[in-house]
């Protein structure tokens, strides 16, 4: 049977989240804490974007979608968007399972900081070079 807290927990994850405050709200204690970390590091290599909820996960945005987090039962998932950034960066997520523009991570096996900033800003190169060429 289920206890009250499951019951209050699966409540808030059926109703979308407002903001990325509120989504980490909804996942474990370990997972938030990764997570957590994982925005801070995206914050920091793209100080001019813009935190969203978007297709119900957080999103960033700059000239387009940037990034993607989500959390899911058994792991939690980064999604970068382009598919090149997977080839730029495969010795690197040697450790990590990928797929499509998604890279998979646990708790107990974060993506290291570095490695997401350098992430991220190929990402915005990525994002201005395709604004650059529509202009």
């Amino acid at each position: 049977m289920a206890t009250k807290q499951s019951k209050d927990e699966m409540a808030k994850k059926s109703i979308p989240a407002k903001d990325v405050d509120a989504y980490l709200a909804t996942v474990p204690q370990d997972v938030r804490t990764v997570l957590e970390n994982l925005r801070k590091a995206i914050m920091a290599a793209a100080p001019k974007a813009e935190e969203v909820i978007s297709y119900r996960i957080p999103t960033f945005k700059y000239h387009g979608p940037l990034v993607h987090f989500v959390a899911r039962k058994n792991y939690c998932s980064f999604i970068v968007v382009s598919k090149s950034i997977l080839e730029i960066f495969k010795n690197e997520l040697e450790d990590y399972d990928t797929s499509g523009t998604t890279i998979h991570f646990s708790a107990e096996n974060p993506l290291p900081t570095a490695l997401v900033t350098k992430i991220v800003k190929t990402r915005i190169k990525e994002n201005e070079a395709m604004i650059k060429k529509e202009n």
